[in-house]
Formats: C-alpha cells, structure tokens, sequence
C-alpha cells in the first residue's frame, strides 16, 4: 500500500499543495495522513497513527524531508526502523526512493552532510567558547548593573553584608552580575 502523509506548522499554512502533490504521485486520498502541528512537538498524533499502521511492504511518501522529521537524527531513526520493517520511503521533493540503490544512497549521502555540517557548527561554537573563556570574557549577555545599584553594593559591602543578602536587598536574582562588578572593580 502506498500511504502519503502532509504537515504543515501553522495555520496560516495550507496542505493543499502537499496533498495535490501525493495525489498526482497516485495515493488514494484516503491513505493521505494530514497533519497541521510543528516539528518541534515530540508527539504528532497523524504521525503516531501513520507509523503504527504501516506494514511490511508499505511505501510512504512525503513532499519534503522536513515536512516528516524533526532533525537528521530523528529522520535517521525512521530511516532504520522502516529498513527493519521493510518499508520504503519516497520524498518527492528531493527525488529519494530507498526501494532503488541509487535513493538509498542519496538519502544516506543527505544525512551524512546534515550530521556533517551539524558537528562542524558544533565543533566551531566550542573553539569560540574556549577562545571567549581563555580571554576572560564572560559567556552569554551582559547584565548590566546601573551606577545606583553600583553605589549600594559598595555601601552594603562597606557595611559587611552578604552578597546573598545585597543580591536580595538590589533586587536582582543572580548574584553574578554582582561578582563581575567587584571583578572589574578589582582590575582597575
């Protein structure tokens, strides 16, 4: 059986063309499985009910990759699991069919340039993050004490209160924008 499935995100999206698409490739509209739900929701109800319903020897087709996974990784796992329970998969859009050598290939090829990519961004934030961490910059955005809440600490301070307590008495709830101050205060 040939089973089409189109997902959309929002409601501003139509299916329509998704769906003209999985008619024209010939899946009977009532083997179409529509869903209108981000990726980033881990559970997709039309998706659940789709995988549990395929068969060995089912054929799913989707318009996109991205209309089907929510990353490489989870792509990857579908991937495996329809191998092992010998379903094909079809994306029209970037012309894959692992019932052929050369799709299953491409799909592979597409998968191992995502992953490539995806540690190579990885592989370049944490070059970047030890270089900011070497130099002594702080990670992350600036917390930005004005010149009042500056003027306080040093009184507290002065006056032997606790950074928990100042922290509580300036009314900010991380005491780290406190300890930067003191910090560069110190260096100057």
């Amino acid at each position: 059986m040939i089973i089409g499935y189109a997902r959309v995100s929002t409601d501003e999206q139509k299916l329509d063309q998704q769906v003209d698409a999985l008619l024209k490739y010939g899946i009977d509209e009532r083997n179409i499985y529509k869903e209108q739900i981000s990726t980033r929701v881990k559970v997709r109800p039309k998706l659940a009910k789709l995988l549990k319903f395929l068969t060995k020897g089912d054929t799913l087709v989707v318009c996109k990759l991205d209309r089907l996974g929510r990353s490489i990784k989870h792509l990857k796992e579908l991937m495996e699991e329809f191998k092992e329970r010998e379903i094909s998969f079809v994306s029209l859009s970037e012309q894959i069919d692992t019932q052929t050598a050369v799709g299953k290939m491409i799909f592979h090829m597409i998968s191992s340039f995502a992953e490539f990519e995806r540690d190579l961004i990885s592989e370049r934030t944490k070059d970047a993050l030890t270089i900011l961490k070497k130099n002594g910059k702080s990670l992350g955005r600036p917390f930005i004490l004005n010149s009042e809440q500056k003027r306080a600490i040093d009184d507290y301070l002065s006056r032997g209160m606790s950074i928990v307590a100042i922290s509580r008495l300036i009314n900010i709830k991380s005491r780290t924008p406190i300890y930067n101050y003191l910090k560069r205060k110190e260096n100057e």
